[in-house]
């Protein structure tokens, strides 16, 4: 399985819920990759010190020669291995300005790795551009965020209507897998509502796993960590732990 994780709109949880993902289906003893294709390199971050990083994904997907087994690297966590991105990974939609196969750059160069590793995770850029595109080709499956907030359905429409015309030529086989809450508030009336609205849109696409506002989960990257090392018995935790179950078992 390759899993895109994806929403154009930013500070809905994608990376949060790319890395923790990531790591609880590690956690269950798959050998699984973490593929950072956000130019802010969020997800490399929260595992490597940017001096420890040398080849990134940018030249995985710019120099045809680079091996992508050189750019990946362990983690703290067994099973979680990952492919780093920096700020260079801006300048690659006008590196591949007129490839003819600048769409499949990803999909052609995680096909050198898809038998080490069983599980794939790739986080995505707040954009519709070049990066997400190619993540959504070389994905089997998608997943998608959705912030519960007032604007939750905002820019949706759009990635949607992506998804579908990149199931309709370069990628047919891509599966939307489901949307997944975030940044939930159980307490309040306005946080419910918008559950409802969201469960109402997309119906059973939606997992019944709903990720909660943590401050455990917003402190974790800052210690290199993943909730599941940095607090193993938080709230956050067992969600994700929950989620990947349900993604597992809907793959």
């Amino acid at each position: 399985m390759t899993l895109a994780i994806a929403n154009q709109k930013g500070g809905v949880g994608k990376t949060t819920t790319a890395i923790n993902l990531a790591a609880a289906i590690a956690q269950k003893g798959y050998k699984t990759l973490l593929v950072d294709t956000d130019p802010q390199g969020n997800c490399s971050l929260s595992f490597l010190e940017i001096d420890q990083i040398e080849r990134t994904i940018y030249e995985v997907m710019t120099e045809k020669e680079v091996n992508v087994d050189d750019s990946i690297y362990s983690t703290s966590i067994k099973n979680l291995s990952l492919l780093p991105a920096r700020i260079n990974l801006a300048k690659v939609e006008t590196k591949l300005i007129g490839e003819l196969d600048g769409h499949f750059r990803l999909k052609d160069a995680l096909q050198e790795v898809s038998k080490i590793f069983p599980y794939i995770v790739i986080d995505t850029p707040p954009t519709l551009g070049l990066l997400t595109v190619n993540a959504l080709i070389a994905a089997t499956h998608l997943v998608v965020p959705i912030q519960s907030s007032y604007f939750a359905l905002e820019g949706t429409d759009d990635l949607l209507e992506t998804v579908e015309k990149i199931r309709a030529r370069p990628n047919p086989d891509l599966i939307f897998l489901g949307v997944v809450i975030t940044l939930h508030d159980r307490r309040t009336i306005l946080g419910r509502d918008i559950r409802n609205h969201i469960k109402d849109v997309f119906g059973k696409k939606v997992f019944r796993t709903i990720i909660s506002r943590s401050v455990r989960l917003e402190e974790s990257p800052a210690y290199k960590e993943a909730i599941f090392s940095f607090a193993p018995n938080s709230k956050g935790a067992l969600e994700y732990y929950k989620l990947s179950e349900e993604v597992i078992g809907r793959a």
